[in-house]
Formats: C-alpha cells, sequence, structure tokens
C-alpha cells in the first residue's frame, strides 16, 4: 500500500527532504545546500532526483511503498500545471515545467506548489489549526508569506496565486515594495523594515529582532516598545482580512513567531480595536506547532490531497 510521501522543501539556501508517513511523521531527514546547483535549473533538478531516491533507500522503502513527491517552492507556482512560474531568490527559475521534468527521472507522481501554502496543509491537517475550518496562516520573516483554508479547504485563487497578504497596500502613498507597489503590508512588518525600525528606536545602527527580543527579555522599555509597534503594524495588517473572511484562527509562523509572548496579545487588541465587531471577537491567535518540518510534513498532505 502506497502510505508514504517523500517531501521537499526548497529554499534560496537550503533544500530539507524527509519521507513522511500516515500520520505526518517524518521518518527520514536530509538536506543540502540549494547554492552548489543553482546555476542551471538541470543541476538543481538532477541533485532533486538524486536526493530523492537517497531518502527512499535511508528509510528502507521501495517505491511502490511511495504515493508521491510533494515539493514546495519559495515563489509563484502553478499548481495544477506543475510549473514554476518564477522564484526570486533563486536565479533563472522562470517558466520551468518541473512536475514533467522530475517525474521522468524518479518515476514517481510529482506535485509541486508554493511554500506557505504547503506549511499552511501541515498546520491545517497536523497542527495549530486542525479541525478548523477557516483560517489564515502567516508567516513573518523577510518577507510576508500567508494562505487560506476557506470551508477547509486551501483556496487558491483563479490563477494559483491566492494568499498574497504580504502585498496588500496599507498605504497609498507608503514605502515602495519589491513587488513595485507602495506601502504593502511586507514594507512595514518584513525584516529589513523591523531592523530599521529597531535601530531607530535604540538609536544604534544594526539592530535586529533577535537583539530586541533579547532586550525585551530583560525589561527594556525600549525593546518593549519596539514590540508593541511591531504588534500594531502587523494587527493593522490583519484587521482588513478578519473583516473580509472572517476566520477562526489566525496561525502565526515565521522568524518572529517565537516571540509570542511580545506579540500575539497586541495584535490581538490591535485587530479587536479596529475590527469590526462579530469578526473582530471570532478569532483566535496561535503559533505555528512546526519549524523546520513544516515544509515535509505539508509536501505529504498535498500528495495524499491530491490523489484522493
Amino acid at each position: 500500500m502506497k502510505r508514504y510521501v517523500v517531501g521537499v522543501d526548497v529554499g534560496g539556501t537550503n533544500i530539507k527532504l524527509g519521507v513522511v508517513g500516515p500520520s505526518g511523521q517524518v521518518i527520514v531527514r536530509n538536506s543540502f545546500a540549494t547554492k552548489p546547483f543553482a546555476s542551471t535549473q538541470i543541476k538543481l533538478i538532477a541533485a532533486l532526483g538524486q536526493e530523492i531516491e537517497a531518502s527512499i533507500i535511508s528509510a528502507g522503502l521501495h517505491k511502490d511503498q511511495i504515493a508521491g513527491v510533494g515539493i514546495g517552492l519559495p515563489g509563484l507556482v502553478d499548481y495544477e500545471k506543475g510549473v514554476v512560474r518564477f522564484l526570486p531568490n533563486i536565479p533563472g527559475w522562470r517558466g520551468v515545467h518541473l512536475k514533467s521534468i522530475l517525474q521522468k527521472r524518479v518515476k514517481l507522481p510529482v506535485f509541486v506548489d508554493n511554500d506557505v501554502k504547503i506549511i499552511t496543509l501541515a498546520e491545517s491537517k497536523f497542527g495549530a489549526g486542525r479541525g478548523v475550518k477557516n483560517l489564515i496562516c502567516l508567516t513573518l520573516g523577510t518577507g510576508v508569506g500567508a494562505a487560506l483554508i476557506l470551508n477547509g479547504e486551501l483556496y487558491r485563487g483563479e490563477d494559483n496565486a491566492a494568499g498574497e497578504l504580504g502585498h496588500m497596500p496599507l498605504n497609498e502613498h507608503g514605502p515602495k515594495c519589491n513587488c513595485g507597489g507602495f506601502g504593502c503590508f511586507e514594507t512595514y512588518v518584513g525584516n529589513r523594515p523591523l531592523f530599521a525600525l529597531a535601530s531607530r528606536i535604540m538609536g544604534k545602527h544594526g539592530m535586529t529582532t533577535e537583539d530586541m527580543f533579547a532586550l525585551a527579555q530583560k525589561g527594556n522599555k525600549k525593546a518593549l516598545l519596539f514590540w508593541k509597534t511591531a504588534a500594531e503594524h502587523i494587527g493593522n495588517g490583519l484587521v482588513g482580512i478578519v473583516n473580509l473572511l472572517n476566520p477562526r484562527l489566525l496561525i502565526i509562523g515565521g522568524g518572529i513567531s517565537h516571540n509570542e509572548k511580545f506579540l500575539f496579545k497586541t495584535i490581538a487588541a490591535t485587530i479587536r480595536r479596529r475590527a469590526m465587531s462579530l469578526q473582530g471577537s471570532a478569532f483566535k491567535i496561535k503559533r505555528a506547532k512546526f519549524k523546520d518540518d513544516a515544509g515535509i510534513i505539508g509536501a505529504y498532505v498535498l500528495v495524499m490531497n491530491a490523489q484522493k
């Protein structure tokens, strides 16, 4: 019986692989650096194929026990066609028919999707969102990623591009964003603007969110002000989505989510203060359950859902 999936989480720095069993447990893990293989599509796809097959062997399995390979990628991915449209942090990846190319190599069904959508599948099936029909999963890091579970299903949109919460404009005259717009959510709560905010508040160049967390733990008033300001920015960015979609749950993951004690209460209070009364009373906030394994576990859900 085909009960196992090879999950692949492609990042700009590292690629993580794992063999996942039927209850979402990762039984074998592996990783390798992206950069040595990123110069051409051929090299990276060849490396993926080799590592996928090696992972199956390491797990003591045969291909006839593998339901498929699920791959999450950091960019625009057409799930239905299996085409990687654009990966901003891996040069040269535009219009790559990854699904068909890799299927021929590994002789297994292959499914590809955006990495945040795959993380959201993991949290919905096995993690913080288990049993919740309407939720938003938000990842905060260099950029802002998001995906939506609506009525128990992953919402993709007409072009498989739904969920770009980081590029919802909050200010029509705000800072220029990498997407080409202005005043996007990401320009206020991505790592770069948060580092700049930390440096301004502390009056010291080069401050990071890790620095501000350490200072806040010691009760530093400026650091506590930083986290209050950051949380208000995040809350303000989420008000519109709460009013529009009326989710039961907001899951927050990514680099700064471990600072839950300095963020979540203020985020919730900001949303409740500004949202419409019914929607503002209906949601909860939770930290994402999965960290390094999220993309691998989500890939399992992606494959099994596709084969129902």
